[in-house]
């Protein structure tokens, strides 16, 4: 965790603020409350878009801001701003005092500590500078275009950010964070005739430039985006119907992650709006099928020291061989649910209040080889990528678009397809899975995570899975 007094330096030195006055702001807004806590924030971003031989896009931005929150019962309060003054905080304390109950209720004990430290607390912005930046982009691309003739469009771009949080709650408690993120993706476009087809790629943790600007680490990411636009060039279209479907590891847990993970989260089930409510400790999946969030990996996209209300991240054990035993937790949720918060009330910014989300989302492997698993299919659909997908919440149903996939045929890999869509229901795909890897993987890095207008880092993993029947929506006539 960051050492409170160097956030302290730049939300109360730098600001001009004192900190005994912005604690009292605080503890008079919050009293009588249930919970609730002042989070501040400042941020830095880059962007970087190489497309069509040139920089397209190079963006660098800077925010500041807090937001304030107090909670009574089920009822949230919550003001904020892009200023870092006293008198702004003092107003916003006026308007979260609308939610006391009356009652004088007693705030809940602050988050436990920790001594934990997931990743670097440097700054990447400032650390590679922006001539190398762009110059790398334009070795990725050189690199691709040298590659092959059919390529016909490279787009490369590199984003960096830089986030330090200050949470403070009554009697002066405080716990802070300083976050770093950077991310780097290749999208390449190949041609033949009149077909053309995409493949990308790309990686990022919350560790410095240097590590993705190694040639050897672009280099990877380019001829993974080239073979899978290469891939899809040779593709046919995708039959429909019941069938089985292997999934393969890694970034394929993004349908875990929508179909089953966002299921889980506390506040869908304390509502009883979620197709997993009230079956706990209820067998949910086949047996064998164990899933975990975990939000202490070193380094990871979805990893954080604490959440944004302050809490360490943990390992939470959502199923355990098919048993649903835990839901993902921010502290209003669990309070009211008579639970435990685990780690994961998180927000986009300032500007949003916290609620239950995931940070990385994976089901443990097994002990089957992922060649016996292709064996075992007669004839079903091989999906190792996916694009987009939508999932509702209440029902389970999903509708996944895959971008790399493939036919099986007599248990051997046949040609790629394209147009492949998996539909069905979370709840009920968990209980058709009939065979589990060896080869757990997480995605390498790239996953965002969407819930009411609010997007945060995530990961996602799971090794090869054979689901029995799904449905394949194809474009095969």
């Amino acid at each position: 965790m960051a050492d409170v007094r160097e956030t302290e330096n730049l939300f109360f030195t730098k600001t001009g603020m004192d900190k005994g006055a912005v604690d009292k702001i605080v503890s008079n807004a919050l009293k009588g409350c249930d919970d609730g806590e002042l989070y501040l924030e400042y941020a830095q971003s880059e962007n970087f878009l190489f497309d069509d031989g040139r920089i397209k896009n190079a963006s660098f931005d800077t925010s500041q801001g807090f937001g304030l929150r107090a909670v009574s019962g089920e009822t949230t309060g919550f003001a904020h701003a892009s200023t870092l003054t006293e008198q702004a905080i003092a107003r916003a304390g006026d308007t979260v005092k609308a939610v006391r109950s009356g009652s004088g209720g007693t705030l809940a004990a602050p988050p436990s500590g920790t001594n934990q430290q997931l990743y670097t607390d440097a700054n990447p912005l400032p650390a590679v500078p922006f001539d190398v930046k762009v110059a790398t982009l334009a070795e990725i691309d050189a690199y691709a275009r040298a590659k092959d003739p059919r390529i016909k469009q490279v787009t490369a771009s590199l984003a960096g950010s830089w986030q330090a949080v200050h949470i403070m709650r009554p009697g002066a408690e405080a716990v802070a964070d300083i976050r770093p993120l950077v991310r780097l993706n290749v999208s390449i476009v190949v041609g033949d005739g009149t077909r053309m087809e995409t493949g990308s790629y790309g990686t990022g943790g919350r560790v410095l430039y240097g590590e993705f600007l190694k040639p050897e680490r672009w280099k990877a990411c380019v001829d993974e985006a080239l073979r899978q636009a290469l891939v899809n060039l040779e593709s046919v279209e995708a039959p429909g119907g019941e069938m089985p479907v292997v999934l393969g590891p890694g970034w394929p847990g993004i349908l875990l992650h929508e179909a089953v993970g966002h299921g889980l989260e506390g506040d869908f089930n304390r509502k009883k709006t979620s197709a997993f409510s009230n079956l706990m400790g209820q067998r949910v999946a086949s047996k064998g099928v164990t899933v975990i969030d975990d939000g202490t990996f070193n380094d990871r996209r979805g990893s954080l020291t604490i959440d944004d209300e302050g809490t360490p991240t943990s390992r939470t054990v959502l199923i355990e061989d098919g048993i649903l035993t835990g839901y993902l937790q921010d502290r209003l949720n669990a309070r009211l649910m008579g639970m435990r918060p685990t780690g994961n009330g998180r927000r986009q910014s300032h500007a949003h209040h916290p609620m239950p989300r995931m940070t990385n989302t994976f089901m443990l492997g097994g002990d089957h080889d992922p060649q016996e698993i292709l064996k075992s299919v007669k004839k079903g659909l091989y999906a190792v990528s996916f694009g987009g997908g939508q999932v509702d919440i209440t029902s389970g149903k999903f509708v996944f678009s895959a971008t790399e996939a493939y036919m099986i045929e007599d248990g051997k890999i046949g040609r790629p397809v394209k147009g492949a869509t998996l539909i069905g229901n979370g709840p009920d795909v968990m209980t058709k899975v009939s065979m589990i890897g060896n080869d757990m993987m997480l995605d390498p890095g790239i996953g965002t995570c969407g819930k009411d207008g609010q997007g945060v880092p995530c990961g996602v993993g799971q090794p090869t899975l054979k689901i029995e029947q799904l449905t394949v929506g194809g474009t095969a006539i």
